[in-house]
């Protein structure tokens, strides 16, 4: 299997990491496959440039629309998790990607909507020439420990006010 690379911590940044690596691996022609857990809103940046960076880069949301916060997660979002995992499992056999990057799954585990030992289970099966990357707040340790690379994105700074800028948040 390739490496694992982890982005958790409670500062932004994470999701822009693993971005920041799909865009290195497209400029070498190594296919790139996003799946976002929890994610559904189609208006980021990462989404809209799929069609300028095909065939090399393709991306999957599988969030319930409309979803926001952690308090209203209930059964569809569980269903909407393992499906995504499933489709994870399908694209790594079907596509064989060179980067693979699972975006928000370490919350999908927090929120219990995915089951750590499937996850695990499932980074057991991953090709040697695979690389992953797993973003989200609140990473398992078990994830952690399992992790070649963990980096902790800290927030030390912000405006009071919530800054969405336009390609910059998203």
């Amino acid at each position: 299997m390739g490496y694992i690379y982890l982005y958790t911590g409670t500062g932004g940044g994470k999701t822009t990491n693993a971005l920041g690596l799909a865009l290195r691996s497209v400029g070498h022609h190594r296919k790139v496959i996003i799946i976002q857990f929890l994610k559904w809103w189609r208006k980021t940046g990462e989404y809209k440039i799929r069609k300028k960076l095909a065939p090399y880069y393709e991306i999957y949301m599988f969030g319930r629309r409309g979803w926001h916060g952690l308090d209203n997660l209930g059964e569809d979002d569980k269903k909407l998790a393992k499906k995504a995992l499933e489709f994870a499992r399908k694209i790594v056999k079907e596509k064989k990607p060179h980067l693979l990057i699972l975006d928000e799954i370490n919350l999908a585990l927090y929120c219990e909507l995915l089951k750590i030992e499937e996850v695990l289970e499932f980074l057991d099966s991953i090709p040697k020439k695979t690389d992953v990357v797993l973003t989200g707040r609140f990473a398992p340790k078990a994830l952690i420990d399992r992790a070649d690379f963990v980096n902790e994105i800290i927030d030390i700074k912000h405006p009071e006010e919530m800054v969405t800028t336009k390609g910059i948040q998203y």
